[in-house]
């Protein structure tokens, strides 16, 4: 008798129809194909015509259908009924939700708008957000950015028109070297996962450098585990050798950056200054002709090397001042590598392998352009080395010069916006003078006098009030963090109950769970939002929070406006805001409702809208005083940035044949949602590299509503911005900073990169690094209340390297005393030896309190899972001066998170301890807790 093998089925139909949207499991904004049954969601997976993912998917991708069939989803908009923290509410309808909401906030409005702090997580939408707080015309506006990756961003900024992920990519096709620094996986992890495949397949050579050898740093040829902030003292070392070996690319840095510009070298109020014509255009020498000329001059060929005399005063290039700097011993491999943790060898080989990669394996693309001086190119020149960054050099006090540092390394080799090395994607690159300035003019019944956030150009641009103190309640853009592009989210609350710059009425949150993970200091900063005053009433009088799930910080509210899941609600990732933009591309997408809510909530943006409309605010109103949009999606199709350029690009025009400038195509949702939830338009061949001098890629982002007229720049190696400020601490120019700061300022914002030790007082006895990561099947909180992604991680002990669990006794399954300065925490340990041997790590927002997120109170994450936020403080230890000194960059302020020191030990009775310390009172759950099995089924 033969064997019969059973009949199956191996393609069942799983679905009715597929509807096309953009995932948010991550801040990939991912294209997803989501099947339907019946009418609920049974399936998810990629979509493979999507140009971020390409159809490649990941484990939270996929379990986004357990967002939207979470227990922990707000159900109704709430009021509470007992003490802050408790979780006590009571629900109320959206009609009576809205009215206790214009109540708090037109009274602010119509007498103190500042007393409105409107602060937004990972919303993706801050183009909206910000025009919303910009017409109830509060100050106190900001994103997460100022506690996650700000250094990165700025940086980028001010000296090459933009940064990493979301700015740009390296270039896959052609790269053979590519090196990481910080980065974890949780951050564009789909488009990299890939990348990283398409170049080992090349056999291109991948160079990690993270004290933790985890995710991408696991699958490096090399691993560099080194000490953590010394990044940037690592980065100068590795440009000292290859300025001193000169492997460097002078003909790039001639053409294209700001190395040939004069600089003033006398005593006095220009020093430092670059020599600018009538017209300010930057001056350099003609090497042809040895004339003093404007940088852009039609044919001109800048000089790196001559000096310049003018009344007596020496004007030198800033190559010189490069040279004179980095080339000093300071910064010899063997003078730092001791304070790094990687061998002086080790430094020199990693740089010579750069040189080696981008010089002797250079080649050319048979491509030609035309450059912003008019020149005609007949080729590309390729350099393949590419690099790539994120939070892990970020988050530290000498973050932002790390950052500077990081992209003056690739500039000298000349891998930026070339092939083989790091491209813009659009709307990148940008000069810093395309970017708005801050503005703080807060008036009564009056929209601010412009955008919240910017880039400043001196101290001129600081947000400050006329007697100096700070205008916003963040304190950004003061002489604290002078270019805190992001805000300092991380500060509001803390300064809101100290009342310290001023005290305010009403805090305003969208997704930020500020109660628990993402707060420094967060026993403190639960205290101080059920803190009272000597009335008995709460130091900071109304809090209103909107989020989809029961979080922590849910508890802490007034009032709960709650928002739907990301598959219930209009989204859109914007061209104005946060695209999802390729090198070779423009793009955005949108999500939309691809299922109706089952619960009596809505989207965020549609209620802010609602409110502008309940108070007739100014840019939601029309002149009758009737509302402009009924909601979000309105606001999408209608609302018109300036003429022509809306939210969305694609599909322009009546009939929706225009792309990037267009009239308004009232189709235009639905032409997103048959093109699969996006948009694409190609970047010509002649225009995809050398994007910043390009003048096809010029004519080509104007053509697209990117700029309004041709923006060719230089790179900044030398940021004159931050030059000014130190002559201002050197006591020149009108607005001074105060005594205490002057001498910071002077230290801190070199114009060239620097290398500075972080601020560590009162870390006596403290001697271990202490760091989180993201996992990949992780994001932010949201991710470890999903049942599928809570198999995957649970729990998080802390990863202990070798040498510290044999010097303290440790053994895996052990808990360990760890404390800081600060606070103590008791935790379960784990060996780990690729890991950097005096740091100490663990996965970011694993840990839970119980009654949150209708998590059991014996939920693992809830007793094995732990945060290192309650070792960490918002203020740096008290230096006995009477200041508070934030945990920041005193450039940006963004928060330093990867500064903390700690200590460990064994703890006494390991057998006794049942859950990790320190444990917090269970909250009441508003939404109750989850079965304890979820189970569902989809269609017959």
């Amino acid at each position: 008798m033969t064997h019969q093998q059973p009949i199956l089925n191996t393609s069942p139909k799983v679905s009715d129809e597929i509807r096309q949207t953009t995932c948010y499991m991550c801040a990939c904004r991912c294209g997803i194909n989501v099947h339907m049954k019946d009418g609920k969601v049974a399936y998810i997976e990629g979509n493979r015509d999507h140009p971020v993912n390409k159809g490649v998917l990941c484990a939270k991708g996929s379990a986004g259908i357990m967002q939207v069939n979470a227990p922990s989803r707000l159900k109704a908009p709430m009021i509470r009924t007992g003490p802050r923290g408790s979780g006590q509410y009571k629900e109320i309808s959206w009609d009576e939700a809205l009215a206790i909401a214009v109540g708090w906030l037109e009274p602010v409005r119509h007498e103190s708008p500042e007393q409105l702090a409107f602060f937004t997580g990972r919303d993706q939408s801050q183009s909206f957000t910000s025009f919303w707080a910009q017409s109830f015309g509060t100050p106190n506006y900001a994103a997460h950015g100022g506690f996650c990756s700000v250094n990165m961003a700025t940086a980028g900024i001010y000296t090459m028109g933009g940064a990493f992920w979301e700015f740009g990519q390296p270039d896959w096709d052609h790269t053979k070297l590519f090196m990481l620094f910080g980065v974890a996986e949780d951050h564009d992890s789909n488009p990299i996962k890939m990348g990283l495949g398409k170049i080992k397949k090349r056999g291109a050579r991948v160079i990690g450098v993270n004290p933790i050898r985890s995710g991408y740093n696991a699958i490096a040829d090399d691993w560099v585990g080194i000490t953590p902030g010394t990044d940037g003292l690592f980065i100068l070392s590795m440009i000292h050798v290859l300025m001193k070996a000169g492997k460097i690319d002078l003909d790039y840095l001639s053409r294209y950056t700001n190395a040939p510009v004069l600089v003033n070298a006398s005593e006095g109020p220009d020093n430092g200054l670059f020599l600018r014509d009538e017209d300010g255009k930057m001056l350099v020498i003609d090497r042809t002709t040895g004339k003093l000329t404007p940088f852009d001059q039609p044919g001109v060929r800048p000089d790196l090397s001559a000096v310049y005399e003018k009344d007596g005063v020496t004007h030198r290039p800033v190559f010189h001042q490069m040279a004179e700097r980095y080339l000093a011993d300071e910064y010899a491999p063997e003078a730092i590598a001791d304070k790094c943790g990687i061998p002086a060898k080790r430094i020199r080989a990693i740089a010579g392998e750069l040189a080696r990669v981008a010089f002797d394996e250079a080649f050319e693309l048979d491509v030609e352009w035309t450059d912003f001086r008019g020149e005609r190119h007949t080729k590309m020149t390729g350099r393949p080395v590419s690099m790539h960054s994120m939070r892990g050099v970020s988050a530290h006090a000498n973050g932002f010069q790390t950052c500077r540092a990081l992209h003056v390394l690739q500039i000298i080799l000349g891998t930026v916006e070339v092939p083989g090395g790091f491209r813009f994607k659009p709307p990148y690159p940008k000069p810093v003078e395309a970017h708005p300035t801050p503005h703080c003019k807060a008036t009564p019944d009056t929209p601010l006098d412009g955008p919240h956030l910017g880039f400043v150009r001196g101290p001129e641009h600081l947000a400050l009030k006329e007697d100096g103190s700070p205008a916003r309640i963040d304190k950004a853009f003061t002489w604290e963090n002078p270019m805190s592009a992001h805000g300092l989210m991380h500060m509001v609350i803390s300064n809101a109950h100290a009342g310290d710059p001023y005290k305010i009425d009403t805090l305003f949150m969208y997704m930020a769970n500020m109660s628990w993970n993402s707060s420094m200091n967060t026993k403190g900063v639960m205290e101080m939002l059920t803190d009272k005053d000597e009335n008995g009433n709460y130091k900071i009088p109304h809090i209103i929070y909107s989020d989809a799930y029961s979080s922590e910080m849910v508890a802490f509210a007034d009032l709960i406006l709650p928002d739907t899941t990301y598959l219930e609600r209009h989204d859109c990732i914007s061209l104005l805001d946060r695209p999802i933009c390729e090198a070779d591309a423009a793009a955005d997408a949108i999500r939309w409702p691809v299922i109706e809510p089952d619960r009596d909530v809505r989207g965020f943006q549609t209620v802010l809208i609602q409110l502008a409309n309940r108070m007739k605010l100014p840019n939601f109103t029309n002149e009758d005083r009737t509302a402009k949009w009924k909601d979000y999606a309105d606001y999408i199709v209608n609302h018109e940035r300036k003429p022509g350029i809306g939210p969305l690009s694609g599909f322009r025009g009546e009939d929706g044949s225009k792309t990037g400038r267009g009239e308004v195509n009232p189709e235009q949702l639905n032409q997103y949602i048959e093109n699969g939830g996006f948009h694409v338009a190609h970047i010509p061949e002649e225009a995809g590299y050398y994007k910043p001098w390009n003048t096809a890629y010029q004519d080509w982002a104007v053509g697209m509503g990117i700029y309004d007229s041709p923006q060719p720049y230089l790179f900044q190696l030398y940021v004159e911005p931050m030059r000014k400020f130190q002559l201002a601490a050197e006591g020149h120019g009108d607005r001074q900073p105060p005594e205490h700061l002057r001498q910071r300022v002077k230290d801190v914002m070199d114009p060239l990169p620097i290398w500075y030790e972080t601020d560590q007082q009162g870390n006596e006895g403290f001697t271990v690094n202490a760091l989180t990561q993201r996992p990949m099947a992780m994001y932010h909180s949201w991710g470890t209340q999903n049942a599928w992604l809570r198999q995957l991680h649970g729990r998080n002990p802390l990863y202990v390297p070798t040498k510290l669990m044999q010097e303290n006794g440790l053994q895996d399954g052990d808990w360990a005393k760890v404390s800081s300065p600060h606070g103590e925490i008791t935790v379960p340990v784990m060996e780990m030896a690729a890991l950097n041997e005096n740091t100490v790590w663990t996965w970011n927002a694993i840990g839970k309190r119980k009654g949150a997120w209708a998590l059991e109170e014996d939920a693992p994450e809830a007793t094995k899972g732990f945060l290192l936020n309650h070792l960490i403080h918002e203020l740096l230890p008290p230096k006995g001066d009477g200041m508070r000194w934030a945990n920041s960059d005193p450039i940006t302020g963004q928060a330093a998170w990867f500064d903390l020191k700690v200590k460990i030990e064994k703890a006494a009775d390991p057998a006794d301890l049942q859950e990790s310390q320190p444990a917090f009172p269970a909250q009441e759950s508003p939404v109750g807790t989850g079965p304890k099995e979820l189970k569902w089924k989809v269609g017959k």
